[in-house]
């Protein structure tokens, strides 16, 4: 049988780089969708390269947007995420990513669904993944978006024109709310090691925050030794499903999916050095993060992890807040690729700190465009 030839653009969002498609090019089957993310992306792989396919052979590298018009007065597009399994015939539609938000709105302004004059762009952006709104300010020229500029992103070669990130009413992405168990710290039982103490905060993401030393770490782990740490590795799964069940994601620790709740390993700010091998004092950031997604640790943080964290931080008796050297203003987070920097607009209700918006700045560039080929035989298995 023929290949398949599908319009795609091939961009990078922050620190993360996946294939856009309009919605209207693919399949309308879910099924049969889901066969051509697999096939684009090159998955399933049991090497872990993606050899086949546009992935790149880590979490970070293997996604994919469907952008299509918006289904919310309060919209101007749509924005489905799709996480796509490297080693497993798995596309998960479970969590969002913010670094790819990032791109969202300059391509659906490049594109045409949303013309913006010259100057800053607002696009309003549905996720359907949560079922929350971002806004995307970024600036444009000539009716496209600007690419370059002075911002640099921890984890990203060079600068680019920033693009502002503001996740409107985050908490409760997937769960009940802000603190799915009306907890700030809850006391997850795991086998073999007795009982961690976590906090389990969904604000943009679920998400599991655990101090460092709970997992026998220092908190300042090269992604690769923390992934060579089969103990810690085991035992943070382990956390994460138990907490996945408490948060309403699985009946079961066997049931909870995949990409959903990450996992942030967290420690007083410190000395570190960078992937680069730069320097970072524990003077130039708040907070030291190791963050585990997809079963992987990250390379930088996901923009949702951080916006999390962000939260977190603004609320009393979390692990977050506890660890802080600052609760005042933008967080400061160190993780492997550098620092990136948070701030949540905090808001009193009856139930406690609320967060009316969490945001942050990223950069994103069009790569690539034209048409992915997709082999239709099915993917092996």
């Amino acid at each position: 049988m023929p290949q398949r030839l599908i319009p795609a653009v091939f961009m990078r969002g922050g620190t993360s780089k996946g294939l856009f498609f309009h919605e209207r090019d693919l399949p309308a089957d879910a099924a049969a969708r889901d066969m051509v993310l697999l096939r684009a992306l090159g998955s399933p792989d049991p090497y872990g390269r993606q050899l086949d396919g546009m992935g790149g052979g880590i979490s970070s590298l293997s996604k994919a947007a469907i952008i299509a018009p918006p289904t919310r007065p309060d919209a101007d597009v749509d924005y489905t995420f799709a996480q796509i399994a490297v080693d497993a015939p798995i596309v998960d539609y479970g969590a969002n990513c913010g670094n790819l938000s990032a791109a969202v709105g300059p391509f659906a302004v490049d594109e045409g669904l949303c013309p913006r004059p010259d100057g800053e762009a607002l696009v309003r952006i549905h996720n359907t993944n949560t079922g929350k709104v971002i806004h995307a300010r970024f600036a444009v020229r000539d009716r496209r978006a600007v690419v370059d500029g002075d911002l640099a992103v921890p984890g990203v070669p060079g600068t680019g024109s920033p693009v502002r990130l503001d996740f409107l009413d985050p908490a409760g992405s997937r769960t009940a709310g802000l603190l799915p168990t009306g907890r700030p710290v809850d006391e997850l039982r795991v086998g073999g090691r007795g009982v961690v103490r976590a906090s389990l905060v969904d604000a943009a993401n679920p998400l599991v925050i655990v101090a460092a030393p709970e997992a026998g770490l220092l908190g300042v782990e090269h992604p690769d030794e923390l992934e060579a740490d089969g103990d810690a590795m085991r035992l943070l799964d382990q956390v994460r499903r138990a907490a996945g069940v408490l948060m309403g994601l699985g009946a079961s620790p066997a049931d909870v999916p995949l990409s959903n709740p990450k996992v942030a390993v967290v420690a007083p700010a410190q000395d570190f050095r960078t992937l680069a091998g730069e320097l970072v004092r524990a003077a130039d950031h708040d907070l030291t993060v190791r963050m585990l997604s997809m079963g992987r640790a990250h390379r930088a943080v996901t923009v949702t992890g951080a916006l999390c964290l962000g939260v977190a931080g603004r609320v009393p008796g979390t692990v977050a807040f506890d660890l802080l050297t600052a609760v005042d203003g933008p967080v400061r987070l160190g993780n492997p690729s550098g620092v990136v920097v948070t701030d949540a607009v905090m808001e009193q209700r009856p139930g406690g700190p609320h967060p009316a918006s969490a945001a942050l700045l990223r950069t994103a560039r069009r790569l690539m465009q034209g048409q992915v080929v997709v082999p239709t035989p099915e993917p092996p298995r």
